[in-house]
Parts: C-alpha cells; structure tokens; sequence
C-alpha cells in the first residue's frame, strides 16, 4: 500500500517553485516578521517531508496533487494540498490539519491510504507541524483544480478499513529524544524517522502492508526498485561507510567508489535531501551510523566490496554477432551498450561521472532488482544535479538480454550469489508483483458470494417446504 511515490517520475525543478510560490504567497505585506519566519520555518519542514514530490505532477503546479502513485493494491492519487478552499485543504483548521498529517483522516473524516506516509508524519513536533500549517495557508499558491480520485479495487476502496488498520499499526505521540543520545543523534532521528520518513521505504513489511518494527531500515522492495539496508550493519547495511561519505551520498546522491543514486532515492534527494543544511545531513549520518544493524543470511560481504576488472575483448574478437539477438551472450550485448561509457574493463571514467561497475552497491545486493531497473529506465536525475544521466533501455533489449547481461555483471563485477531471470525483467518491466491481499481478496469475495448464495438457497428450499 505504501510506495510507489517511488517508482514514479518527480516534478523536475519543484523546489524552485516551491521557492517562487513561497515568495508569492508571503507578499502581502501585512505578514508580521515572526509569521514571516514561522512560513519559512514551515517551508524546510515542507522540504525536509519531501511533500512536493507526491503531491505535484510532472509540469502542474506545486502541491496540487492529481500524481498517481503505483502500489501493489492499484493507482493512489495524491490530493491537492494547495490552500485553495474549493478542491484544496484552504478550509482545514490547524487540528483538521494535524488530523490529517499525523493520524491519516482527511477534513472530511474520510481515511487516507498510507501511500500517505502519516505513520512517520505522526512523529513531527508541535512546533513543526504549526510552521507547516502556516506554510501551505500562507506560502503557498492556491489552486483550484480537483486531483484525480483514486479508485482501488473492491474492499480496498473502503476507506473506513483504514480505521482498523490505523488500530493496528499506527503509533500516535510526537517524536521523543532518547536523552542518554546526543543532541545531534537525536536530530537525526527526528529528521529520519519522522519528516524524510526512511522507515516507509527501506523497512520490509508484513503481509498487511505494514512495517515490520523488528527489522527497522533492513530493506525493503517497493514493488521494481528495491531500498537497501541502510542500518549499522557493517555487511548488510552500511555501517562501512563514514558519516561523511553518508552525508555526501545523501547532499548529492554520489558516494565514490561505493553508490550513485537512482529511481525513489534519487527523485529524494533531487527534490528534499540535497535542500538540507548540512548540519541537519550530518546528524542524519550519525544517527544512522548507530541504528540498531540488521543482517541478512546470504551476504557474505558489504555490497561495496564486490568486483574485479573485466578482460574480454579477446574474446569477441571475429566471432560474429549471432542473428537471434536473444542468444548474444553477456559481453556481448555488454560491449554493444555499456562499454562505451563504463569501459570495456568496468572501471568507468576517471573523474567518477560515469560510475565504476567495481565495489558498485547497485550490484553488490543479493536483490538484483535496481540493477535490472537502472537497465531498464536509466538513472534520471533532477535539472539541478550535475551527474551524467544513463540512458534507458527497456525499448533496445529483450527481457533474455536484461537477464543474460544482468547475470554476466554479477558475476563479473558483482554478488555472484545474485541471479536475475528473464520472467524477473518481464515482471519489473510490468511495473512489479500484484499484492497477494488482491488475489486473497478476490478468494475473499468469491467465497462470501457463494455463502450467500447458499443461504438464498437454504431460504426458498425451507419456505417451499413450508
């Protein structure tokens, strides 16, 4: 039910909007200087949630919703949280507001889905959620243009379901420092488990889509992409990186020799992440250096640790290309697609612009769903990132040659252990797995039918009888 904010494409240059409307919006100059510092206040709590990347579409107007997120249950339309009174939250009181932020129930007592991701939000501080109500009421531009509804699939469209499930699953009360943590640690956390939300991604989750509070930041799949374990384990995780590099990874979505961000990550640190001082990506670094590790059975060593130099072009050297593209072997749809930018060997360019396949953590992972991904729809990054875009090739190879140069990667460069098949790239192209609660809720459905049919059945066959 969560994600896939992140399996989609952002608003290129949002924050830049952002900034024009906040600059719009507080114009009127009967804002006192406190008001005025409360809205910009509100403005980087705004960014550090990263709210503008759910709720604006590729070239519409910020914060006016209507972008559909893909999760597993079917399309979740984001709202328009302009401070418009006909189709935006410009009616909302600030408990109305509150309401809706931390404990995911709308103006009009109507659920949200946790596509929203209010179980993180449910954390922000009192104050926070004050300059934030005041950034979207007087910072921002209201616009009068509904979002589209979302329409999921029978009983999910139910949104009073929600309830019991927020019973279940969503912890209430405002984020608390651990005192026996430092002041820096403690900001991190606040920052990472309550306004960026890592939780939402890269926390697996049980069979009711809810996060297993056990494995905390292990990993998770979100449905194409997959985010990583990002806990202190130093194999699983990446408690071998320095606070540094992490703090560089997340200003500008490169760590050297170890990371390049792409898909959700990259649109994070694109549109919300990069926007934070660097006080505030520190204290993210730090607190992450200290969560509680979680490993995974399997890997033998940190994902970056994985590769060597590759030597094959001796090897194709007058052998011709095969007529059936689908037969190529592995360096040989290497060499004709990914050779030319990262290197017949693998080492990439010297200056890091176009990223080494050796102690690379997008081929280091047992789970080789970001590998096949960044084949299939490239590394898109934001207009204010200065990385080298790769391109896409979902309409250049088949799902057996993603697969088979897939595989010739990971053992060259790569997990070995890790393996992809052409009905995985056939499933990722599809945009991911269905969530079982679909099949189990047709099942569901059926049988419940067929009980009432029963019951009709019992009734008539008793009323003839008497």
């Amino acid at each position: 039910m969560t994600l896939n904010r992140l399996s989609q494409k952002r608003l290129t240059g949002a924050l830049l909007a952002v900034g024009l409307s906040l600059s719009a919006g507080a114009a009127d100059a009967a804002l006192s200087p406190e008001q005025d510092a409360l809205i910009k206040k509100g403005e980087y709590v705004a960014v550090a949630g990263d709210c503008v990347a759910c709720h604006s579409t590729e070239g519409g107007k910020p914060f006016a919703g209507g972008l559909g997120l893909a999760t597993p249950l079917g399309t979740i339309y984001s709202s328009n949280i302009t401070p418009s009174k006909k189709d935006g939250i410009g009616n909302y009181t600030l408990e109305q507001f509150e309401h809706a932020v931390r404990d995911g129930v709308r103006g009009d007592g109507a659920n949200l889905y946790p596509a929203m991701p209010y179980t993180s939000y449910a954390k922000i501080s009192d104050d926070d959620m004050k300059a934030l109500y005041a950034y979207f009421m007087q910072g921002v531009q209201p616009v009068d243009t509904p979002s589209t509804p979302t329409a999921l699939p029978f009983p999910f469209n139910v949104r009073l379901s929600m309830a019991g499930w927020n019973l279940l699953f969503l912890e209430k009360g405002a984020f608390k420092a651990d005192p026996s943590k430092s002041d820096q640690v403690n900001r991190g956390a606040y920052l990472g488990e309550a306004l960026a939300h890592c939780s939402t991604c890269h926390t697996p989750r049980n069979a009711l889509m809810a996060e297993q509070g056990d494995k905390a930041l292990g990993g998770s799949s979100l449905g194409t992409w997959f985010a990583p374990n990002i806990t202190s384990d130093a194999v699983s995780g990446i408690g071998n990186w320095s606070t540094d590099e992490i703090a560089g990874y997340l200003k500008t979505g490169h760590a050297p020799g170890k990371a390049q961000a792409a898909g959700p990550m990259a649109e994070a640190i694109d549109h919300s992440l990069s926007h934070l001082s660097d006080s505030d990506l520190q204290a993210i670094a730090v607190w992450l250096k200290q969560t509680t590790p979680v490993s995974q059975e399997g890997q033998a060593k940190a994902a970056d640790q994985f590769g060597s130099p590759a030597n094959y072009v001796d090897t194709l050297r007058g052998v011709p290309r095969p007529a059936d593209a689908d037969t190529m072997t592995g360096w040989q749809v290497y060499d004709g697609y990914c050779a030319s930018c990262h290197q017949p060997d693998g080492r990439g360019s010297k200056d890091g612009g176009l990223p080494s396949l050796i102690n690379n953590t997008a081929l280091g992972h047992l789970n080789s769903d970001n590998l096949v991904m960044a084949i299939l729809h490239g590394v898109q990054r934001g207009a204010e990132s200065k990385d080298v875009a790769m391109p896409a090739f979902d309409h250049l190879l088949s799902d057996t040659q993603v697969a088979t140069l897939s595989n010739q990667l990971l053992k060259q460069f790569g997990n070995d252990q890790a393996s992809v098949t052409p009905q995985r790239v056939k499933e990722l192209r599809a945009g991911g797995k269905p969530s079982p609660l679909l099949e189990l809720a047709h099942w569901g459905m059926g049988i419940a039918g067929l009980i009432v049919i029963l019951l009709f059945a019992l009734f008539f066959v008793r009323r003839r009888r008497h």
